[in-house]
């Protein structure tokens, strides 16, 4: 029998050079999916916004010191905390990797006082909407109707248990 290897969750700025292979991949399978430049997507939001002084957070998931996958999340407002940039590394998919990820940035944001996340996603991403509904977010919008129609899809969870710390010894705050 194998155990997993360790993750680490760390706190990093967008400017760590750990973060150069969640944009590139993010911004390059967007761009695949959408058929255009989404590179300016992702440069949209000021790196400031994921920082905690401006109620924000980015994390990695480590495994033996790579990042393999990660999140963020920004101030939507007062009580919301906006989930951007979930991604895991095209080598380590189908893990259960962007799960730990979704649950650490809720873990943050209930830290931080957010009471509510919420985050929208391409039509074009059904992994992504996929994923916040098994992690028990609630759609905004008619999941019966064709996506292409409706745009970017919105979800939301009200995250109203208190924070634990995470019980896993590989995690660093």
């Amino acid at each position: 029998m194998t155990s997993a290897p360790e993750l680490t969750v760390v706190r990093v700025p967008v400017a760590d050079p750990r973060v150069r292979p969640l944009l590139r991949e993010l911004g390059d399978e967007y761009s695949r999916r959408y058929g255009r430049d989404a590179h300016a997507e992702l440069a949209r939001y000021p790196d400031e916004e994921f920082t905690a002084p401006h109620g924000g957070v980015l994390l990695l998931l480590l495994e033996h010191g790579e990042p393999v996958a990660g999140g963020a999340f920004r101030r939507y407002d007062a009580r919301t905390a906006e989930l951007k940039r979930i991604w895991t590394h095209s080598a380590h998919r189908r893990r259960g990797l962007a799960r730990r990820v979704v649950a650490e940035l809720e873990r943050e944001a209930r830290a931080r006082g957010y009471r509510r996340a919420y985050l929208t996603t391409g039509p074009r991403q059904p992994e992504a909407r996929a994923l916040y509904l098994a992690t028990g977010y609630t759609p905004l919008f008619d999941t019966e109707a064709d996506p292409e129609t409706i745009g970017p899809l919105p979800f939301e969870k009200h995250l109203t248990a208190p924070a634990t710390p995470s019980a896993d010894p590989g995690t660093t705050t």
